[in-house]
């Protein structure tokens, strides 16, 4: 058996307020004039956050437009537009979500790597390292801050960049930075950290590495969403730990069907990946029975709304769009179903489940 010897995240820092360390923590990696830049969620255009970002020299600000999640298209542009202004950058800091986080990396990767990170979708594809790369969470749950992959949709398919170069070379990770979180939004990425809890620790794929991590994410998770009366700043502490240890779990295993199916509905539709996963795991008892009964009790508690009826009127070529993109991901079925995968989750059966969101 050969073991898989991944790549982790070279530096973390964790506390609250540690945000302000970050001029200190990029100061070594200034090249000469080459500027740091900055993606930051366009959420907090106008806001104080933007205030506080340690802006040096000709450091430049990009407000990322994460609306829908990273398009390699768009990946592509930001990697040109800094290539031809600056020639050459210290590094990229990407402050947001995951989607900012991902947006982050894969510009990263693409100011080393010729072509278009369309290129790159798929495993261990990416040939070089990219430029030092900063990733600042302001939601917790979706566990990009410790991946080793980038989620971004290209003209074919919904598929990361999956490589040893991915991983960021630092993580700041401050509660503080979450607290004002709308809620919805805070639940359905807290609910991407749940849910690649239960793919983790009930896929074929699972072993004690990720089951350590995994089984810690799940307890604080259900702490801040079961548990907890109201939300307080300890649940802001806990759920980014969780996040934190969610990805960690999934970096020695996999995720599973809800994953495999939301990206169908996000290559389609554009479902941001947290109300898609949620959106999947309202319907998957048949796979994830005691998970889903669980989850539904936290939407519940929580007073959340999940959309219904999204996939209403489509068309069956965009329904076999969906199943061609979500059936694309064999290692999330593997994992979830097992090497059989194929005589379990049929197209026919894979339309059923579509049809029901």
């Amino acid at each position: 058996m050969k073991f898989r010897n991944f790549k982790m995240v070279d530096y973390v820092v964790y506390g609250r307020g540690s945000f302000n360390q970050l001029d200190e923590i990029l100061q070594p990696q200034r090249n000469n004039d080459a500027p740091i830049v900055f993606l930051v969620d366009h959420y907090f255009q106008g806001k104080d956050l933007v205030n506080r970002v340690p802006v040096r020299g000709n450091d430049k600000i990009i407000f990322a437009d994460v609306t829908y999640e990273p398009k390699t298209t768009y990946v592509d542009s930001i990697a040109d537009q800094l290539k031809d202004e600056f020639g050459m950058v210290s590094g990229i800091v990407g402050i947001g979500g995951g989607s900012t986080m991902d947006l982050a990396k894969a510009v990263s990767l693409m100011m080393n790597n010729p072509g278009s990170s369309a290129d790159y979708q798929g495993w261990d594809l990416v040939k070089h390292p990219g430029i030092y790369k900063a990733g600042i969470p302001t939601l917790s749950g979706t566990g990009a801050e410790v991946s080793r992959t980038t989620v971004l949709t290209g003209p074919t398919r919904k598929l990361g960049m999956n490589s040893d170069f991915t991983p960021f070379n630092q993580i700041v990770l401050d509660p503080e930075l979450t607290r004002n979180a709308p809620v919805n939004q805070r639940f359905y990425t807290g609910m991407d950290c749940y849910i690649h809890c239960i793919e983790s620790l009930t896929g074929t794929y699972l072993n004690e590495f990720s089951k350590a991590y995994g089984e810690k994410a799940l307890e604080l998770c259900r702490k801040v969403f079961l548990e907890k009366e109201s939300w307080d700043d300890e649940c802001d502490d806990m759920l980014m730990m969780a996040s934190y240890a969610g990805g960690m779990s999934i970096a020695y295993s996999q995720v599973g069907v809800a994953h495999a199916v939301s990206y169908g509905l996000s290559y389609l539709l554009g479902t941001k990946h947290g109300i898609g996963n949620c959106i999947v795991m309202n319907h998957i008892e048949e796979y994830y029975p005691e998970g889903v009964a669980e989850f539904k009790r936290m939407v519940e508690k929580n007073g959340i709304d999940i959309p219904q009826g999204i996939c209403k009127g489509l068309s069956e070529e965009q329904f076999d769009t969906m199943i061609n993109v979500a059936l694309g991901m064999k290692p999330l079925w593997e994992n979830a179903l097992g090497q059989d995968w194929e005589k379990i989750m049929t197209r026919e059966k894979l339309r059923e489940l579509y049809g029901k969101l």
